[in-house]
């Protein structure tokens, strides 16, 4: 019999049998895990992300349209438009599919219309057009069927279906009554409320003011750039989008304040299809007003000035000045700004345009070629209000009108005191020994004894600042002289940016460093010392007078005085604002500003003390050297209220050419605000000195 044996395990049987619960155990909880994850990635869903997934989801079955705000107004100091937007209710036509359906050939692959939405939107063509020339004005511009149809742009090559059409502009009240009582008549119809861009006939200050131009034209300007990508975000303000036909501030005060000007545009949310168009209006968010800019530019004030230039331009056209005429001279600048505010009251650059060219329905080709020279501000960048007969810019060389500039160096460095005598031969020498260059006074005058630096400013002595401040700067500082000349200018706003905010505004043509580079430091030391090595614009050279006048306080020049809503309420100031400062010594002042009294006939019978330079800078035009007015002043010399800037390109002698400008412009002042505190207007009848003063003298001085 055999024995019965109980058979034995496999060894590994027991290891298996724990592997399996591992697993599984490793499998539940896994599980576990990923429901864990899908329960909270569910509540992130919900709770987190919900909203904004919630608008990314209503933005794809709505849409915003915007509506244009009516654009506030630019004002002159008194009241005055300058710029403002008159409202006009314009006739807009939301077209839904029945107008719009496209069939598409199958051979030739061409997308068309088909018949029924051709007809609809036909149909809806004629009537529109029939109760236009029902209701229309008669003296109006007829509109046609196929100028409708135009608008409709039912192929979607200027806008998306969506979008509104504009049809009509300017509906008047009949107009407007039929289609408000028949709108269930006409389904998207809307009438709208907008504004029509104007300026000022008379033309006041036309390139400070600026232009507009249509938003979908103004792509190569950065804010705008910066604006088109913010309208791309999701969540941005429906109210911040703008409409490709939308006017925008292009140049001027219309570009630097188009926050403040163009308000808040209103918006319609739309229901769209899965084609993209337009099903109903959902919802309708009225635009804001935009606010109004009060500018510091007195109206009067301006146009006296305007008109002194033109008038000074013909007189050196057919008058004889140092034994000959000046018809090349074709263009003038001129800045009048306050010298305790900082108010600019008179920015011309002459000649001007009308601005109302640029919002007609074109700007025609010939309009164009008689404003392309003209539509920029040549009193802040070189590009100017035309070119003079040579081509030369608004940005001229200083001439003369540096000294006082460079005496308060030479007092500042040491190389002079206010008790420094000099005999003036007439002409100086620098440069390698044998290899002199010998530099002469305007005219050749030796003009003897100084005793004092304030009779070289006077006598507007060329080889006194060469000899006690140009080669002196280069024997102290040698090839940093350039460098130290530099910082000097830039310390009265010469070479860099005013203040005023304006676009495009140039900081100047330091012609020193080149003339450094290419001859040698001393010649651009000297040559900068008497003004013919750094080319700046009028409104620089304003606020250059005004520095001097202030004692060395940098003032910001203020084109704008406040900033109201479409309630007249203030919503913004803005007042004396200091940039910079220096600190010399009182006696330093007191010496350069005792020099600055130029003969200049044309004020001979002005009934105030002022300090005043006259300068004529020189650049080459065809073979020769020409002559550039620039002239600088302010009064009263002791308690100074106003300081004046004029340049005319190729006008000869600054005396001759620019001072008498500058006349009138006081004269205006003291007319409308008194030059000490009494506005003359206030002393004499309405008909007796309305001009702003008695008449210029133009007749020649002798000094530059």
């Amino acid at each position: 019999m055999g024995v019965f044996r109980k058979q034995a395990s496999p060894p590994d049987e027991k290891d298996s049998k724990s592997t399996l619960g591992l697993r599984l155990n490793v499998f539940f909880f896994s599980t576990f895990i990923i429901f864990c994850v899908i329960i909270i990635r569910l509540a992130v869903i919900q709770f987190v992300e919900g909203p904004t997934l919630t608008e990314v989801e209503t933005s794809r079955d709505t849409k915003s349209v915007p509506l244009a705000s009516i654009r506030g107004s630019i004002l002159a100091a008194g009241g005055e438009k300058l710029a403002y937007s008159s409202s006009v209710q314009t006739l807009y036509v939301t077209l839904t599919q029945e107008y719009t359906a496209k069939m598409v050939d199958k051979e030739t692959g061409v997308s068309s219309l088909k018949p029924e939405a051709r007809a609809n939107a036909y149909a809806l063509a004629n009537s529109l057009v029939a109760k236009f020339n029902e209701y229309g004005d008669p003296n109006g511009e007829k509109l046609t069927v196929n100028d409708v149809i135009s608008s409709f742009d039912l192929y979607f090559k200027k806008s998306s279906g969506y979008v509104a059409r504009k049809i009509k502009s300017g509906l008047t009240t009949k107009e407007i009554a039929y289609f408000m009582e028949h709108k269930s008549e006409y389904p998207g119809l809307e009438i709208v409320e907008e504004g029509i861009r104007h300026y000022d006939k008379d033309t006041v200050a036309v390139q400070t003011v600026g232009y507009i131009k249509p938003f979908k034209s103004s792509n190569t300007l950065d804010i705008y750039k910066n604006i088109q990508n913010a309208m791309k975000k999701i969540g941005a303000d429906p109210g911040l989008n703008y409409k490709d036909d939308e006017f925008v501030g292009f140049d001027g005060l219309e570009l630097q304040y188009q926050r403040e000007l163009r308000g808040k545009n209103g918006y319609q949310v739309i229901s769209v299809n899965p084609q993209n168009m337009a099903e109903k209006i959902e919802k309708v968010v009225p635009p804001e007003k935009g606010n109004d800019i009060w500018t510091t530019i007195n109206k009067n004030v301006q146009l006296k000035t305007e008109q002194a230039i033109l008038d000074q331009i013909r007189w050196l056209h057919s008058n004889t000045v140092q034994g000959k005429t000046h018809p090349d001279a074709l263009t003038g600048y001129a800045v009048a700004m306050e010298v305790d505010t900082g108010n600019i009251v008179a920015m011309a650059s002459m000649p001007d345009y009308d601005t109302n060219v640029w919002t007609a329905p074109k700007l025609e080709a010939d309009v164009w070629n008689k404003i392309m020279n003209n539509y920029q501000n040549g009193t802040i960048t070189p590009y100017s209000s035309g070119l003079s007969g040579h081509g030369f810019s608004s940005s001229v060389f200083l001439g003369s009108t540096i000294k006082p500039l460079t005496v308060l160096i030479g007092l500042e460095e040491g190389f002079i005191t206010t008790h420094t005598s000099y005999t003036d031969t007439g002409s100086t020498k620098f440069g390698k020994a044998g290899h002199e260059t010998t530099v002469r006074n305007a005219g050749g005058h030796s003009y003897g004894y100084f005793r004092t630096p304030a009779d070289a400013i006077e006598k507007s002595s060329n080889v006194f600042m060469i000899d006690k401040i140009g080669k002196k700067l280069y024997e102290k500082y040698g090839g940093k002289g350039v460098e130290k000349w530099d910082k000097y200018m830039k310390d009265f706003g010469l070479g860099v940016a005013t203040g005023v905010g304006l676009p495009n505004e140039y900081k100047g043509f330091l012609n020193y460093f080149k003339e450094a580079e290419s001859g040698s430091v001393q010649s651009a030391l000297v040559y900068a010392s008497f003004g013919q090595q750094g080319s700046y614009t009028a409104l620089q050279l304003a606020q250059y007078a005004s520095t001097i006048a202030n004692q060395g306080e940098r003032i910001k020049p203020q084109l704008v005085s406040k900033i109201t809503d479409s309630s007249n309420n203030v919503v913004k100031t803005f007042g004396r604002e200091v940039l910079s400062k220096v600190d010399y010594d009182k006696s330093y002042w007191n010496e350069v500003i005792r020099g600055m009294k130029s003969k200049v006939s044309s004020f001979d019978d002005f009934p105030y003390d002022f300090a005043r330079k006259t300068g004529t800078s020189q650049q080459q035009g065809k073979g020769q050297l020409r002559d550039n007015g620039v002239f600088i002043a302010f009064a009263p010399r002791n308690n100074p209220k106003l300081a004046v800037a004029v340049v005319i390109p190729e006008g000869g002698f600054g005396s001759n050419s620019a001072a008498p400008v500058a006349r009138k412009i006081f004269d205006a002042y003291d007319w409308e605000y008194g030059l000490d505190g009494v506005p003359k207007k206030s002393l004499k009848p309405a008909d007796g000195g309305a001009d702003g003063g008695k008449g210029t003298d133009n007749t020649a001085a002798t000094n530059n």
